[in-house]
């Protein structure tokens, strides 16, 4: 069975044999096969090395581990863009492709046409249209190449950045409509947004009673504003955004259509603090809770699967003065078994 990193190398000599010109479609000379590194939960980053350019934007803050399913579901039919266009220098991209030529050349093996296709790459920015990687002018520009979200390399979308390395010189606009920008940081940063388990704080717990009011809460010390903030500082351009989440609500579904929730649209709104509800306390037993479930009728033998579902509001910031283009909100949840019991009477 192959690796994931041998898989992508196997993509990128199939891409480097079917593309015999450079209007190839497909992002394999810029940046495939990315990386498939894990960085710790406070920041990831990209790197370049082994032939192999990845994404120099790097994340800090509440991040989730690279792999992971996102724990943020947009609320709306949106995803964060799975591949855009980052700036190289003029010695960056002339390693790059140096490597990738030698390593496509002396693997054993290779088939003759992914050799003649990654020579001819190399020739167009070696001793073709463009002479020597530019680096004769390389203080009056950068090269910007294609990269992909390391989690997202194998979707259709991430083909989508199909231009080959293209040279901008200073002051001007890259010509595509995805260049890096603090809008495209921000929709990145919100896919690395890690947040917490939703588990309610259930009275009575674990069990309760046919008709007894259960009270719900999300405790206030876990239920804060989280935020990741992106960043690129990479060939003289310097930008970052912070993408925050603040939770908004929790709506409660009981497993049952023979179930009242409190309130009754099943949606408790945060309160200042970013806590949901109110905590069970001795003397409330007459009290209607704020947030929770009375079921009426019991699990039997089984168990309810509660649903509680956070819904959070995202908000970003970014360098400069951007007007921001709203985030959809998120939402993310959690199943919890609920046993539910018929109250004993007894009989004299």
């Amino acid at each position: 069975m192959h690796s994931v990193t041998s898989l992508k190398r196997i993509t990128l000599a199939g891409l480097l044999a079917g593309a015999l010109t450079l209007t190839a479609p497909g992002v394999a000379f810029a940046d495939w096969p990315p990386s498939s590194g894990t960085q710790g939960r406070t920041e990831q980053s990209g790197s370049a090395s082994g032939g192999t350019l990845t994404s120099r934007v790097t994340f800090s803050g509440s991040v989730r581990g690279s792999g992971t399913s996102s724990s943020v579901r947009p609320v709306t039919n949106w995803t964060p863009p799975a591949c855009w266009y980052e700036p190289r220098s003029a010695e960056d991209f002339a390693r790059y492709v140096e490597d990738m030529y030698t390593e496509t050349v002396n693997t054993p093996g290779q088939h003759s046409y992914a050799k003649t296709s990654v020579g001819m790459f190399r020739n167009e920015y070696k001793d073709g249209t463009y002479k020597n990687y530019n680096l004769d002018i390389k203080d009056e520009g950068n090269w910007w190449v294609a990269v992909v979200d390391e989690d997202r390399w194998m979707e259709p979308a991430a083909q989508a950045c199909n231009k080959q390395p293209f040279w901008v010189e200073n002051g001007d606009a890259p010509p595509v409509d995805n260049a890096v920008s603090p809008q495209i940081l921000a929709e990145l940063a919100y896919n690395r947004i890690q947040l917490p388990s939703t588990e309610v704080t259930l009275a009575p717990q674990g069990t309760t009673k046919v008709n007894l009011a259960t009270w719900a809460w999300l405790d206030d010390a876990k239920f804060k504003e989280v935020s990741v903030t992106a960043s690129l500082n990479i060939a003289g351009l310097n930008i970052q955004a912070t993408t925050t989440a603040k939770p908004v609500a929790l709506r409660i579904e009981p497993g049952t259509p023979d179930a009242t929730t409190y309130p009754g649209s099943g949606i408790c709104r945060a309160n200042a603090d970013g806590s949901v509800g109110e905590p069970y306390a001795r003397g409330k037993a007459e009290r209607t809770p704020p947030c929770g479930v009375k079921y009426l009728r019991s699990s039997g033998k089984g168990t309810f699967n509660l649903r509680a579902t956070v819904t959070w509001q995202i908000s970003w910031t970014g360098t400069g003065n951007p007007q921001p283009t709203g985030l959809p909100d998120g939402t993310f949840g959690n199943d919890q078994a609920v046993t539910v019991e018929e109250i004993q009477s007894v009989n004299r």
